[in-house]
C-alpha cells in the first residue's frame, strides 16, 4: 500500500453519512474509492457538481464529467451539477460539512499552505482560501514529507492559504490534530513508531500517553 492510499484510506474513516463533502484536487480525490459501506455521501466538486464516484473504469471515461483538476469522475444516482456561482453560495455559505484538501505545509498552529511556491508558476488560489474559511472541518491529506523536508512546520515559510486553522491533518505517517497548544499526536501509521514520526517532523508535538495505530478503511 502506498502512502496516497494509506492516506485516503484514513481519511474515510472522517467521513459521515448524509453529508455534504468537498475533495479537493489530486489526492484528496482517492477518498472517494473509501468510502464506508452503507454510507451516503455527497461528494461536491468546485467546479460544480454534487454526487460524484470513483474515476470510471479506463474507457467509460465522459470529458464532460471531471474534477475541479481535471480528472475524470463517475456522476451517480441523482447528481446534479451546477454554475460556479451556486458551488462557491454553497462553499462561501456554510454549507458543507467538510473539506479535504492537499497540502504544501502545515504549521503548529494548524495554518495551511497549499496555493503557491513563490518564483513558481501559479494559476491562482483557487477555491482553497473559500473552502478552508468556510467548510465547517477542514482536513488536509497530504504526505509527511517532501524531497526530505517535513511539511510539518513550526511556522509558515510559503503564502498561508487562511488564518483559520485546519481540523485535522492525515499524513502517510501520522494523523496530527491542532489545537490552542500546538499538535498533538493522535495516531501512528501501522509500522510507524512515535519517535519515527517524531524524527520526520520539523514542529514539536504533544504526546498522549499512548498513540495508537491508525485505522485505514478498505471501502465498499
Amino acid at each position: 500500500m502506498d502512502a496516497k492510499e494509506i492516506i485516503a484510506r484514513r481519511v474515510a474513516l472522517e467521513l459521515r453519512d448524509r453529508s455534504l463533502v468537498n475533495l479537493g484536487i489530486g489526492l484528496p480525490t482517492l477518498v472517494a474509492r473509501y468510502v464506508p459501506a452503507g454510507m451516503n455521501v455527497a461528494f461536491q466538486s468546485e467546479n460544480g457538481i454534487i454526487g460524484f464516484g470513483a474515476p470510471p473504469p479506463h474507457g467509460m471515461e465522459d470529458p464532460n464529467l471531471t474534477d475541479a483538476g481535471g480528472g475524470f469522475i463517475s456522476a451517480l444516482p441523482g447528481a446534479v451539477s451546477f454554475d460556479s456561482t451556486m458551488s462557491f453560495a454553497l462553499i462561501r455559505g456554510g454549507h458543507l460539512d467538510m473539506t479535504v484538501l492537499g497540502g504544501l505545509q502545515v504549521d503548529a498552529r494548524g495554518r495551511l499552505a497549499n496555493w503557491m511556491v513563490p518564483g513558481k508558476l501559479v494559476p491562482g488560489m483557487g477555491g482553497a482560501m473559500d473552502l478552508v474559511t468556510g467548510a465547517r472541518r477542514v482536513v488536509v491529506a497530504m504526505q509527511h514529507n517532501a524531497k526530505g523536508e517535513s511539511k510539518i512546520v513550526p511556522e509558515l515559510t510559503l503564502p498561508p492559504t487562511a488564518i483559520r486553522p485546519v481540523s485535522l491533518i492525515v499524513t502517510d505517517l501520522a494523523v496530527l490534530e491542532p489545537g490552542p497548544d500546538g499538535l498533538l499526536l493522535r495516531e501512528r501509521a501501522p509500522g510507524v513508531s512515535v519517535e519515527a514520526v517524531i524524527a520526520a517532523t520539523a514542529a514539536a508535538l504533544i504526546l498522549p500517553d499512548q498513540v495508537p495505530a491508525m485505522a485505514l478503511n478498505a471501502g465498499e
